[in-house]
């Protein structure tokens, strides 16, 4: 993953256009005329050895020409081109092309790998080719040949398709839309979804990404972006092909990034208008407010068909209701009469912001003589701010373009339907309970002990020794048991015990594994219907798996609530682990025979093998643990978990004011659940925590010090930070952990390690220096940095230092510099 030099083409500060022309219909001639329309402020080289002149402005002969090197340059050209303007370009600094032109043979997919190859050594970044373009519009930045020129707005648009993101801009356009940046990805030869997800998840310009994609090309840095970006905005996926067998399985990747899947390009552009324009806080319920029964009527049916909930109205709000209008009856829809006024809408407003708990407010509304469309516009214009959840509104008959557009100025979406309207709504909530499904806490996992984990993997290894490939019968039932899973018998018995269990199973699941080409080792968990005549239920799972992800993928059946839910979350749980441990499993087909109260493993086949494609999601670095004896207590040094959340609250808890202060760089109070699991749920592919921690006289584990490692996309440079527990300081605690994550940071590549403290937090600064840091200073004279060589490559250009560092969130207590 990388995000090196995107803010090249989502910043450019200079552009040249090679192959620019004024030859109708072709390739160069789009792209001047779409770059001039567009307004770029910056300067702008048209290159062509054919003009003098075009449009006003001198034309370059030869790239070679440019006065300077431009931030970005559009090729134009054919394809055996590319590779020599490739070359000069990155020689001259430019940071990023995009190529517009299609490869249409060998030959031209030969140039590609050419210029490719000639790109990578100046670093410079390859949008397409085949792509429409980049575009920003708040920079007048149309760098390609989009159909229209684009509004500026708040979503980002990511397409790998060229026709359907001219139709989205058209659409857009044509009511008023924008978009803050809108990028078609054509070939992905270079820049790739996962790339751009990157950057636009912390592009503050950007409050919410729609993704429109057929295939993922590389799913372990896909899946690491959408799940960065989903933690901070809402991704919307639309990916066609349900027909696909594979379709399945990104329905479950997805899911498991946080994203939001929309079944038509329809529900993608209604976004457009609802996350562009709205300032909207998804609760689950809302209030309906309308005028007329039927529009009610009809407003809540839509609602129930996404899926919605009206929110209960509290007595107050009716008795208040009632004082403000006598004549209308509170309630949820809330029906203001055909007598209603425009003034009456505000005057519901403003009551309903003193009960928050009536959620988000709905105008659902047809012109009427006493209240006008354009009039309760204004009204809703004049009284958005009461609003606490946010304000969408359906008008019937529509609104002339200068009063749609004057709510939208006030972050008011408006929508043709109730049925689009509602159908919005839903996708937010559904953003928020998988945000939430992203942050939630998993329950403890069963307890793996390093010996059996051991013996699991001694075991794969001398079969395949042996020139075994399958394990079956006793063999997979010894396997399996090592991580608590039991094999039931032929007669219906325990294997291990050979006690008898209960007649009268409830379901028979079917769990296979298999290595995909794409997302490596999957789950596909297959339970028949409830009614003998419905569907099978078919969901794959991406390991690794815990007991939350697990429980999301049982209750989808319907057979979750005749049983105890707990057997089968650790049944599946415990062959996640299995197979995230033990990297010779490629295959997996057995049965989970699900009880009331256990759930026991039928005809077990572990297919083995000495290569295996890796897991998109980077489970647990267990090779990181390690136990010693430190001041007279046994210390455990391992990475951070999610399950830690309870133990980092006590830890943080357990620090003094001033050191949190000097940690933080200000006064902090409390943490919670959301920072803790900030802190706590890390994504082992980006960064690493590493906790000391030791049993208390109770057997539960405290955590006595962090030191944390953030990599930068491009794993050039990390940043670091370490705490103490308060009352452990002047032990030498900080510099073991320090130790640990300078040796991480070495091991995976990185050439920096970077760090600031508070100038007057003499104990970090003591330790960066016997740690080897070298001091520098920053532009706060308050503050001071740490930075390391960590490499040759690094140690070769000490002298100007990182290229570039990451940012810090302030907030979420995890990527913050050493303090």
């Amino acid at each position: 993953m990388t995000v090196r030099n995107l803010d090249a083409l989502f910043r450019p500060k200079s552009v040249a256009v090679i192959g620019a022309s004024e030859r109708p219909g072709s390739t160069g001639a789009m792209v001047w005329a779409r770059v001039l329309e567009g307004g770029f402020a910056g300067p702008l080289w048209p290159v062509n050895p054919k003009y003098e002149t075009l449009a006003g402005h001198a034309v370059i002969r030869d790239a070679g020409d440019l006065p300077q090197a431009p931030t970005v340059a559009v090729i134009c050209t054919p394809p055996a081109t590319w590779p020599a303007l490739i070359h000069r370009l990155g020689g001259m600094g430019t940071r990023a092309a995009i190529i517009v032109g299609e490869v249409r043979g060998d030959e031209d997919r030969l140039a590609l790998r050419h210029a490719l190859s000639a790109a990578r050594p100046y670093l410079l970044r390859i949008v397409g080719p085949s792509s429409l373009g980049v575009v920003s519009p708040a920079l007048g930045a149309h760098l390609g040949a989009p159909s229209c020129t684009v509004k500026a707005g708040g979503v980002a648009w990511v397409s790998q398709s060229n026709a359907l993101t001219n139709a989205v801009l058209g659409w857009a356009h044509a009511r008023g839309l924008g978009f803050s940046h809108a990028v078609a990805l054509g070939e992905e030869a270079d820049v790739d979804a996962g790339d751009v997800l990157d950057y636009l998840a912390s592009d503050p310009g950007t409050r919410a990404i729609l993704l429109e994609l057929d295939t993922v090309r590389a799913a372990r840095k896909f899946m690491s972006a959408a799940r960065a970006a989903a933690r901070n905005k809402p991704v919307l996926a639309l990916r066609s092909g349900r027909d696909d067998p594979a379709d399945g399985l990104y329905t479950a990747a997805f899911r498991r990034a946080g994203l939001v899947r929309v079944d038509a390009l329809d529900d993608l552009l209604d976004e457009i208008e609802t996350l562009g324009v709205g300032r909207v806080a998804a609760g689950a319920t809302a209030t309906l407010i309308t005028s007329d029964r039927g529009l009610a009527t009809l407003a809540c049916d839509a609602f129930a068909a996404a899926g919605g909930t009206l929110a209960p109205w509290p007595a107050e709000a009716s008795d208040a209701l009632r004082e403000a209008l006598p004549h209308v009856v509170g309630g949820n829809p809330l029906q203001l009469g055909d007598d209603a006024r425009p003034e009456h809408f505000g005057t519901v407003l403003k009551l309903l912001a003193e009960h928050r708990s009536t959620g988000t407010a709905f105008v659902v509304h047809a012109s009427t003589h006493g209240a006008p469309v354009d009039e309760v516009a204004q009204a809703l214009i004049a009284h958005q701010r009461f609003a606490y959840r946010g304000l969408l509104a359906c008008f019937f008959g529509g609104l002339d373009a200068t009063m749609r557009d004057a709510l939208h100025a006030q972050g008011i979406p408006v929508h043709t339907t109730p049925q689009r309207l509602a159908r919005a709504f839903a996708r937010l909530v559904d953003y928020r309970l998988g945000r939430e499904l992203l942050m939630q806490t998993p329950e403890g996992l069963a307890a793996q002990i390093p010996e059996a984990i051991d013996a699991a993997q001694a075991q794969a290894r001398a079969a395949l020794d042996a020139g075994t490939s399958r394990l079956t019968g006793e063999a997979a039932a010894r396997f399996l048991a090592r991580f608590g899973l039991q094999v039931e018998g032929a007669n219906g018995e325990d294997a291990a015990s050979g006690t008898t269990l209960a007649p009268n199973s409830i379901v028979d699941i079917t769990v296979e594994l298999h290595d995909d080409d794409n997302f490596g080792p999957v789950f596909r968990f297959t339970a028949p219907p409830v009614d003998g005549v419905s569907d099978a239920l078919s969901v794959y799972g991406l390991p690794p798996l815990n007991p939350i992800l697990a429980r999301d993928i049982v209750k989808r059946s319907h057979y979750a609530r005749l049983v105890a839910p707990e057997p089968t979350l650790a049944a599946l749980t415990a062959l996640s682990q299995a197979v995230c441990n033990v990297r010779e499993i490629v295959g997996i087909a057995l049965t989970l025979r699900v009880y009331r109260d256990c759930v026991m493993v039928v005809e077990p086949v572990l297919s083995l093998g000495a290569q295996r494609s890796r897991l998109a999601i980077v489970p647990y670095p267990r090779r990181f643990e390690e136990t010693l004896d430190w001041h007279g207590m046994r210390v455990t040094v391992r990475p951070i978990r999610p399950e830690d959340e309870v133990a980092h609250r006590d830890f943080v808890q357990a620090m003094t004011p001033e050191d949190l202060r000097l940690r933080f760089f200000g006064a902090v109070g409390t943490f919670d659940h959301s920072q803790l699991a900030r802190m706590t749920q890390i994504d082992y592919d980006r960064e690493m925590a590493l906790i000391a921690t030791i049993d208390n006289e109770e057997g539960v584990a405290q955590t006595l010090g962090v030191v944390r490692a953030v990599a930068d996309p491009d794993n050039e440079t990390a940043e670091f930070a370490v705490a103490v527990r308060s009352d452990q300081k002047g032990r030498r605690l900080g510099q073991l952990l320090m130790q640990r994550i300078i040796a991480y940071a070495r091991a995976r590549g990185i050439h920096w390690l970077v760090g600031e403290a508070l100038r007057e937090n003499g104990v970090m600064i003591a330790l960066a220096k016997a740690s080897g840091f070298t001091i520098t200073r920053t532009e706060d004279p308050a503050v001071v940095g740490f930075r390391m060589a960590l490499d040759e490559v690094a140690g070769a250009d000490a002298t100007s230092g990182p290229k570039s560092d990451p940012k810090s969130d302030p907030k979420s207590g995890q990527n913050q510099p050493a303090r």
